[in-house]
Parts: structure tokens; C-alpha cells; sequence
């Protein structure tokens, strides 16, 4: 029987839900069961495809092609469980979805109304695909009082009917705020937070309360009375020095347990929570430490980044240092000033160039791959990264000047250009130039035939890999053997030889750039292998420096 958690939130946003219900799952699956998060998005886009990072953070993208919020990388990165499309719903694709089929003529006449149609399709999304599962844990998005999240709550309050007692709980993120002029903790924002969720017909079963002091015995109790808790459901949730420490809290602070008695299960044994404490040790005691430069665009957010942040921990953890990220603009480089590309770059014992749309910055990340390639410090490109590195050789070192790419406009020489047709598993996908933004790139899991004897051959160590992408432009072919004249390898090719996957220098200590995410795929207990590896070459070279 798969049983239901509906998580919610109160009092203001980023409590860190996506943060709990990763935890939790985590915890849940430590005892043996077996879980899936999903995410529902009060707003009215489709997908994050077209966001900008700086109102959303980054864009996470799943294996069967999914552009959705970040809170899933949480999801994997803590479960190693893969999400899927159907793990993350908007309200913008449910009515999409609900006015096509009016249009088709699905509803046989009727008038199309938010309750039943609206709320049945949440229902619908909620509990397809989920068998053999012992728990589904859903997030709602947003805080609750918002009205683009009352639909979803309406949605969980007939569920929970419907579903019937011991197959759903409640449990809800809230803040407890420290009022430092008084010296207090203050209840009554969690108070009205749960009256205004009752009152919509959802009456939390565990409540989970963020804040920067630890919550007396008797600030539960006084939650616990006026929100309808047992005071042992009254979960304190403090800051944590790291976010794979979260789950180490929560089962300290009994979130798990209180989990399974809410839905009549006496908790057992203790979770094996081996992983995390592996995980912890290697994070609160380092052996050394590297400083690696991130050269982008959006560094004014970190959550822009917010996968490729955690790959690059994973990394250190992998290699037993602590890792420093340097968060650098790369406009700062536009104007081709050599001695403020070394002043911030030199510091660094390895530089990383992420992936990015647009022209803005594109010349000073040009300026960073020159940097590293010229001063032999490793050199990580992702995506755009790879793009740039392509277009510096071929400057720099194949003698074509005017290398570029169409994404910044009409070129002479577009070696990197977009691409209107290409192969994937299921056939010829096509797309127009000129076409709809949203969901027209190269998106999700792709192969790729690696060299035998590459590097990134032997850091995989296999031919064959397969990778998640989220892209518009390629490498143009056309200009490879140009390109590995001037030292360039095409290392990785889809496997009709068609478009490249990877390039990398051999007489390089470590320059590898890749046309994948492949942030996407790295977890803390399972590092993806080219950050483990590019995280290696930095600690060689700190010992250069």
C-alpha cells in the first residue's frame, strides 16, 4: 500500500521544504522503504524552461528530457532515486493540459470548473506512476494563503478523504522567528500559519519549525496545544553547517519516527544512516583544501548554480579536501585586460566555465579558457563551457580569426552553430530556428562513444556513457579537423558521429570540456567521475603552487 506525505508551507518562502522532504525521504529509505518525492508549482508557466535563473534559480533536467524546479536535484542528490517528468506538475501545465482537451471536446459539454477538473487532475498527478512505492512524498510550492496554491491545497484535502485514514498525513514547514530586541522566540506566526491551513480543511499531523535558536520544552508544548500536535510533533529545525548534515538533525530531532506513528507504524530498529555520517566526517574534516574558479553569469545567485555547487563538493568529498568556490562575473574579462584575468584567476587551483545562454560574459569566459589553457590550471567546460573552449582554440591556435557562435549573432565562421535535426533514441527530433523557446532544446539523456584511449575514457572508465543535456547550439563538425590541428580532441561523439560530446587536450595536465550536465548526476555518496577527477587535478595543482 503506498501511503501519501503532503508537505506544505507557512509564514514566508525558502523554509527549505525541498531541503525536509529530501531529508526525510533519505531517512525513510535508511529503514528500508522504498520512496518518491514529487513537486507541485503554483505557477502559471509550463516548465522553468524559460526563467530566468534569476527569478528561479537553476533549471533541473531529468533523464526522460523534464525541465523542472531545482528542489528535484535535492531529490536525487539525497535518494539517487531518478526523477521523471511525472514528478514535477505546474499550473501552467495542468491548465494547458485541462483547455486542450476542453478544446477537443473531452468533457462532453460540460462547464469547466477549478473543482472538479482542476483538483482531479492534481489528484491524477499525485498518484500516477506509483506502484510498488511505500511512501510518495508531494511538495507544494509556495506558502500557504497564496491564491495560485489553493487549488493544490483543495487538491491534498479531498486526496486525504479519498485515500482514508493511515494512508496520508500533513506535515508542514514553518518559522518560528527570534525577535532579538526582545530575546524571544515567537509562536504565533506558526499559530496563524495552521489555523489558515485548517481552515482550508488540511490539519497538519507533524509540524516542522525553523528556527535560529533552539525551541524550549515549553515553546513545543505552547505550539503543540494551540496547532493540535502531540508535542513530540512539534520538529525543531535548525541551521546546519552543511546541507547533508539535514538529515542527521531531523532523525536526531525524531522527524522519522514521528512520521511512521502518524500513520500508525512503531518506527524499529534505527535507520542505517551510515552514509550520511561517511559523508559528514569527510566534509567537517578535510585533508586539504582547493580554491576552484567559477567563471558565469549569473554568479549574483547562487542558486543559478545550485547543482553545479553541489558536484563540486561532491568532488571534495570524493578527494577528502574541503572545496573553495571562487564566484567570478565573467564581464569583469570583456574588456581583454590580461592583468585583471590573472589577478582572479591566479588564485585559483583549477577554473570551471559553466554552461549559460546568451552573448553577455561570452568573452570573458573566451578570456578564462585562454587563461587556463596558456598557464596549464585545469580546466572544467560545461556546455556553453565546451562551446568556448572550441572557439578559443580556434582563434588561438587554428588560425580562424573570426570564430564564433550564431548564438551571438551572423558569423563567418560559426563553429559553434544551432542545429534544426538530429538523432535521439526515438528517432529524427527537429526544431525550427525561429521557433517556441520553451522545450525546443536538446533535453535529457543522451549517449555518447568515447575515444578508448581518452582521457575522460579512462576517468569513466568506459566507452560508452550516457549523459543529460539541456542545450540549443552544438560544435559544428565541420571545423574538427581545424580544431584538432590545433591540439583540440574531439574525445566524445553521439553515436552517429554527429555531434560532439566531448573535447579535451592530451598534452594538457586536465582540460576536458563537455557538452552534457553532467552536475545533473552527481550525488554526495556517488560523485560524478569528472568532477572526482577534476577535483584531483586541483589538488595536484595546489601542490604546484
Amino acid at each position: 500500500m503506498t501511503r501519501y506525505i503532503f508537505i506544505t508551507g507557512g509564514v514566508v518562502s525558502s523554509l527549505g521544504k525541498g531541503l525536509m522532504a529530501a531529508s526525510l525521504a533519505a531517512l525513510l529509505q535508511a529503514r528500508g522503504y522504498k520512496v518518491r518525492i514529487r513537486k507541485f508549482d503554483p505557477y502559471l508557466n509550463v516548465d522553468p524552461g524559460t526563467m530566468s535563473p534569476y527569478q528561479h534559480g537553476e533549471v533541473y533536467v531529468t533523464d526522460d528530457g523534464a525541465e523542472t524546479d531545482l528542489d528535484l536535484g535535492h531529490y536525487e542528490r539525497f535518494t539517487g532515486v531518478a526523477s521523471r517528468q511525472s514528478d514535477n506538475i505546474t499550473s501552467g501545465r495542468i491548465y494547458k493540459t485541462i483547455i486542450e482537451r476542453e478544446r477537443r471536446g473531452d468533457y462532453l459539454g460540460a462547464t469547466v470548473q477549478v473543482i472538479p477538473h482542476v483538483t482531479d487532475a492534481i489528484k491524477d498527478f499525485a498518484q500516477a506512476e506509483t506502484e510498488d512505492l511505500d511512501f510518495v512524498l508531494c511538495e507544494i510550492g509556495g506558502t500557504v494563503g497564496d491564491i495560485e496554491s489553493l487549488p493544490f491545497i483543495e487538491a491534498i484535502r479531498q486526496l486525504k478523504n479519498e485515500l482514508g485514514r493511515g494512508q496520508s498525513i500533513s506535515v508542514h514547514v514553518t518559522l518560528v522567528p527570534y525577535i532579538k530586541a526582545a530575546g524571544e522566540l515567537k509562536t504565533k506566526p506558526t499559530q496563524h500559519s495552521v489555523r489558515e491551513l485548517a481552515s482550508l480543511g488540511v490539519q497538519p499531523d507533524v509540524l516542522v519549525c525553523r528556527c535560529e535558536q533552539p525551541l524550549p520544552a515549553g515553546e513545543r508544548a505552547k505550539i503543540a496545544q494551540f496547532c493540535n500536535v502531540p508535542a513530540s510533533a512539534v520538529i525543531p529545525a535548525l541551521d546546519a553547517a552543511s546541507i547533508y548534515a539535514v538529515p542527521l538533525q531531523y532523525h536526531a530531532e525524531g522527524l522519522d519516527s514521528e512520521v511512521l506513528r502518524a500513520f500508525g507504524i512503531e518506527p524499529g530498529a534505527a535507520p542505517d544512516l551510515s552514509r550520511w555520517t561517511q559523508i559528514t566526517d569527510r566534509l567537517f574534516n578535510p585533508e586539504g583544501e582547493v580554491t576552484v574558479g567559477v567563471v558565469g553569469k549569473y554568479v549574483g545567485l547562487p542558486d543559478a548554480y545550485k547543482s553545479l555547487n553541489e558536484a563540486l563538493v561532491h568532488g571534495g568529498i570524493a578527494n577528502k579536501v574541503k572545496v573553495n568556490i571562487r564566484w567570478i562575473d565573467a564581464e569583469l574579462f570583456e574588456k581583454g585586460d590580461d592583468a585583471e584575468v590573472a589577478a582572479n584567476l591566479e588564485p585559483c587551483h583549477a577554473i570551471l566555465v559553466p554552461g549559460a545562454f546568451g552573448s553577455r560574459g561570452a568573452e570573458g569566459k573566451i578570456a578564462s579558457v585562454r587563461f587556463a589553457r596558456e598557464r596549464k590550471v585545469p580546466y572544467f567546460g560545461i556546455c556553453f563551457g565546451m562551446q568556448m573552449a572550441c572557439v578559443e582554440g580556434a582563434r588561438n591556435l587554428a588560425g580562424i580569426e573570426g570564430a564564433s557562435s550564431t548564438e551571438f549573432g551572423a558569423t563567418q565562421e560559426p563553429v559553434v552553430g544551432i542545429i534544426t535535426e538530429w538523432m535521439s533514441a526515438d528517432g529524427i527530433e527537429k526544431r525550427e530556428e525561429g521557433g517556441d523557446l520553451g522545450g525546443t532544446m536538446r533535453l535529457g539523456a543522451y549517449p555518447a562513444k568515447l575515444d578508448g584511449n581518452s582521457v575522460v575514457a579512462s576517468i569513466y572508465g568506459s566507452d560508452d556513457i550516457s549523459e543529460r543535456h539541456r542545450h540549443r547550439y552544438e560544435v559544428n563538425t565541420g571545423y574538427r579537423e581545424r580544431l584538432e590541428a590545433g591540439g583540440l580532441v574531439f574525445s566524445g561523439l553521439s553515436p552517429d558521429g554527429m555531434l560532439p560530446e566531448i573535447v579535451e587536450r592530451p598534452d594538457h595536465p586536465w582540460f576536458v570540456g563537455v557538452q552534457f550536465h553532467p552536475e545533473l548526476k552527481s550525488k554526495p555518496f556517488d560523485p560524478h567521475p569528472l568532477f572526482a577527477s577534476f577535483i584531483e587535478a586541483a589538488v595536484r595543482q595546489s601542490r604546484l603552487v
